[in-house]
C-alpha cells in the first residue's frame, strides 16, 4: 500500500511514539506527533535495549552499529543481598549484545531524527477524545481544536487515555511492588561493563552504568503493600531507601549510600488489551500491552510495534486491513513476553530453602538457564 499522501496522527511523544512516526514517515506518510508536555523531557532514568529492539533502532537509522550514546552490556552478574557474593555470571544473548541508555538520550536521538526526515511534532497538545468515522479519524484537543487524519495512533503509555475508548474502563491491580529509582554521578571504569542483579527476600536491586559509566543507573523493587498512588515521577526520600534495603551488602551498598535523589513507582498490573484497534485509531506500546520491568523489555517491545505498524501499511491494501494485521501480528508476541516478565519478578524474590535451591541452580547452570529467554532477544521484527 502506498501511503505517500496518508495523514497520520501519533498520540504521545514518547520512544514508541516518535519510532512509529519515523518508521511512518520513511515510507513517505505525512505524520504529526502531538504531545501533551510541554517539552520531551525524561526525569533521569536508564533502560536496556537488548538485541531484538537494536535491530529497529538500526533498520531507522537512528543508531549505527556501534552505537555511541548507549553503554554496551557484556552480561548481567547475580548476586546475593548479604555481602554481595556472585552466585553467577551471565552471558550477553546470543543475538547480540544489550546496551543500557539514559531515557532521556535515546529520547533525543529519536527526536532529532524524526525531525529530519519532516514528522510534524507538536508540544503542549493534550489530547481528549479520539473519534473514529467511516474514512478518517478525528482527534480533539484540548481547547476544542480538531484534527482529520486517515489513522490515529495512540502511544500514549500505560495509563492511556485512548485506550478507554477501544476497550472500557479498567480497574488496574496493584501487585503490591515499589520500584525506586536514581542515578548518581560514577568515576569506576569497567573494561567489561555489565549489569548487577542483587536479589534477596521479597526486594532486589538492579545497577548498570549509563553514558560512558559516568552515571549508575539504580532500580531496587520491594514488595509492600501500604500504597494507593499509581505514579512514575512521585519523589522519595534516599534516606527511606537506605533503610528498607539496609541488609543489602556488596555493591549495592556503595551505590545506595551515593543517593541523594529518588523516585517512586508503584507498580500497576494492567492486561493486554483486548482490542488493539477499531479500523482507523489503534493502539502501541504501554498503551496496549502495559509490561512490568522484569525482563527490562517495555521500549523493546514499543519499538517492534512501531516497525511491525508501519511495515503493516507496506503489506496490506487500506487502512482497515494494515491495522488488522498489526494487531494480529504483534499481540501473540506481546502477550508471551508480558507473561515472561510477570513469572520474572517471583524468580528474584524468593525466601527461605526455595531461595537457596534457585541460587545452587544458578551457579551450576546459570548461563545454560539464561538462554531460555533468547525467543525473545533473538526475534527480529525487520526481517
Amino acid at each position: 500500500m502506498n501511503i505517500d499522501s496518508l495523514k497520520f496522527c501519533i498520540i504521545g511523544g514518547g520512544i514508541g511514539g516518535l519510532a512509529a512516526a519515523l518508521a511512518l514517515r520513511l515510507r513517505g506518510a505525512r505524520v504529526t506527533v502531538l504531545e501533551q508536555a510541554p517539552a520531551l523531557t525524561e526525569v533521569g532514568a536508564g533502560l536496556q535495549i537488548s538485541a531484538n529492539g537494536m535491530c529497529v533502532l538500526r533498520a531507522l537509522r537512528v543508531v549505527g552499529d556501534a552505537p555511541e550514546s548507549g553503554q554496551r552490556s557484556h552480561g548481567t552478574v547475580l548476586r546475593d543481598y548479604r555481602k554481595g557474593r556472585i552466585i553467577s555470571r551471565l552471558p550477553g544473548p546470543v543475538a547480540g549484545p544489550s546496551y543500557y541508555y539514559h531515557r532521556a538520550d535515546l529520547l533525543d536521538l529519536l527526536h532529532q531524527a524524526a525531525k529530519q526526515a519532516g514528522v510534524h511534532i507538536r508540544l503542549g497538545a493534550r489530547v481528549t477524545q479520539v473519534l473514529k468515522h467511516p474514512a478518517e479519524a478525528e482527534v480533539v484537543l484540548d481547547g476544542g481544536e480538531r484534527l482529520r487524519v486517515e489513522c490515529a495512533i495512540a502511544a500514549d503509555g500505560g495509563r492511556s487515555a485512548i485506550r478507554p475508548i477501544l476497550n472500557g474502563p479498567e480497574a488496574p491491580r496493584f501487585t503490591h511492588q515499589i520500584a525506586w529509582r536514581a542515578t548518581i554521578p560514577w568515576h569506576e571504569m569497567d573494561a567489561t561493563p555489565c549489569a548487577s542483579l542483587t536479589m534477596g527476600p521479597k526486594r532486589h536491586v538492579v545497577i548498570y552504568p549509563l553514558r560512558d559509566q559516568r552515571l549508575m543507573n539504580i532500580v531496587a523493587i520491594e514488595e509492600r503493600s501500604d500504597w494507593q498512588e499509581e505514579s512514575w515521577r512521585r519523589q522519595g526520600d534516599p534516606d527511606d531507601l537506605r533503610a528498607r534495603f539496609a541488609d543489602f551488602g556488596g555493591p549495592v551498598h556503595q551505590v545506595l549510600s551515593q543517593i541523594t535523589e529518588a523516585h517512586l513507582w508503584a507498580l500497576f498490573l494492567r492486561p493486554v488489551a483486548q482490542s488493539w484497534q477499531n479500523g482507523r485509531v489503534a493502539l502501541l506500546g504501554d498503551s496496549a500491552h502495559p509490561t512490568l520491568p522484569f525482563m527490562a523489555q517495555g521500549a523493546c517491545l514499543a519499538l517492534e510495534d512501531a516497525w511491525i505498524l508501519a511495515r503493516s501499511f507496506d503489506e496490506q491494501s487500506g487502512v482497515a486491513r494494515a491495522l488488522a494485521a498489526y494487531e494480529t501480528t504483534r499481540r501473540p508476541r506481546a502477550q508471551q513476553v508480558v507473561a515472561a516478565a510477570y513469572s520474572n519478578a517471583r524468580n528474584f524474590h524468593l525466601q527461605g530453602p526455595t531461595r537457596l535451591a534457585a541460587q545452587l541452580a544458578l551457579s551450576v547452570a546459570g548461563s545454560r538457564l539464561a538462554r531460555r529467554y533468547e525467543w525473545i532477544y533473538g526475534y527480529d521484527a525487520t526481517t
